[in-house]
C-alpha cells in the first residue's frame, strides 16, 4: 500500500520560509513524478510544483517561480518544497501527490487524474 506523508507546515509571517517534506512508502518504484498541490478556502486546488521521479524537469506555477523550489532525495523517497518569501496568498493546505502515469498528468484538471495523495499540511502566512 502506498503512503504519502507530508510534514513541515506551520504558521509563519510574510517573508518567512518553510520547507515541506513528503515521504513516500510502499510500492513507489513505478512512480513517474511527484507534485505539490495547494487548496485555499473557497478556491480550487492548484498545482504548485512538480518534478519527475528522477529529479529532472521541475515545474512551477507562475506565482511561485523564483520563491519555491521542489527537489527530491531519491535515496530517502522524500520530496521537498522549499518555500521562501512567503506571502499571505500562499496560505493553503498543501498536498503531496504522486503519479505512475506520465508526469504531465499532474498538470491536468487540478490533480483530478492523480491517484496518490498525502493527507495535507496547513501553511498559514500572517501579514
Amino acid at each position: 500500500q502506498v503512503r504519502l506523508v507530508e510534514s513541515g507546515g506551520g504558521l509563519v509571517q510574510a517573508g518567512d520560509s518553510l520547507r515541506l517534506s513528503c515521504t513516500a512508502s510502499g510500492r513507489t518504484s513505478n512512480f513517474n513524478a511527484m507534485g505539490w498541490f495547494r487548496q485555499a478556502p473557497g478556491k480550487e486546488r492548484e498545482l504548485v510544483a512538480a518534478i519527475n521521479w528522477d529529479s529532472t524537469n521541475p515545474y512551477y506555477e507562475d506565482s511561485v517561480k523564483g520563491r519555491f523550489t521542489i527537489s527530491r532525495d531519491i535515496a530517502e523517497d522524500t520530496t521537498y518544497l522549499q518555500m521562501r518569501n512567503l506571502k499571505p496568498e500562499d496560505m493553503a493546505i498543501y498536498y503531496c501527490a504522486a503519479t505512475r502515469g506520465p508526469p504531465s498528468i499532474l498538470r491536468v484538471g487540478n490533480g483530478g487524474l492523480v491517484h496518490f495523495w498525502g493527507q495535507g499540511t496547513q501553511v498559514t502566512v500572517s501579514s
